[in-house]
């Protein structure tokens, strides 16, 4: 019941947050995918992902079949990335799988852009062309990336913390007590 709730939270939250005026690429869908990966099961890192960009699809509009394509999966190998991160979970570690996040986004779906769209000449000139005009959207993927899993991973491990911290002095005293476990002063 507790996972559905905090599952129904993150969907609405990176909805709410890829829908509204926001920098280009400058979205949690990286960071949610990450997370889910290493805080739920295999089958949530790879479902709640693709159910975020899903329903923000359905107000956003939906696009080239390809490019959506490539854009799901970028995130569902985010999510991949993120199950491997759940036994490797140090800040250091988080941070290279944010980093690493945005670059399979942009190596992915902008392979797609060059690929499947006649926006470039089939070239090796076309070929650089893309990548390099897609470099001022990578920037703005990487700081959102690096933004929003800072926040996701931040905040859960301060919830963490603050409720160990109060469970601790809300119910480790009266348990004490009824075990005998403690010293008299």
């Amino acid at each position: 019941m507790k996972i559905n709730v905090v599952v129904t939270i993150i969907v609405i939250i990176g909805v709410l947050l890829r829908i509204i005026p926001h920098m280009p690429n400058f979205a949690p869908v990286a960071a949610v995918a990450l997370f889910s990966g290493v805080y739920f099961s295999k089958k949530m890192a790879i479902a709640l992902p693709v159910i975020l960009l899903f329903v923000s699809d359905i107000f956003i509009g939906f696009y080239e079949p390809k490019l959506m394509i490539s854009v799901y999966a970028s995130f569902i190998l985010c999510g991949l990335l993120g199950l491997w991160l759940k036994n490797h979970k140090k800040w250091q570690m988080i941070l290279g799988c944010s980093i690493c996040s945005s670059f399979v986004f942009f190596i992915l779906t902008n392979f797609t852009v060059f690929a499947f769209t006649p926006w470039y000449p089939k070239t090796i000139f076309g070929f650089t062309q893309c990548y390099l005009m897609a470099l001022p959207f990578f920037r703005n993927t990487l700081l959102g990336d690096l933004f929003y899993t800072g926040i996701f991973f931040g905040a859960y491990e301060l919830a963490d913390i603050l409720i160990k911290k109060y469970f601790k002095l809300a119910v480790a005293p009266s348990y004490a007590k009824s075990h005998n476990n403690y010293r008299k002063i």
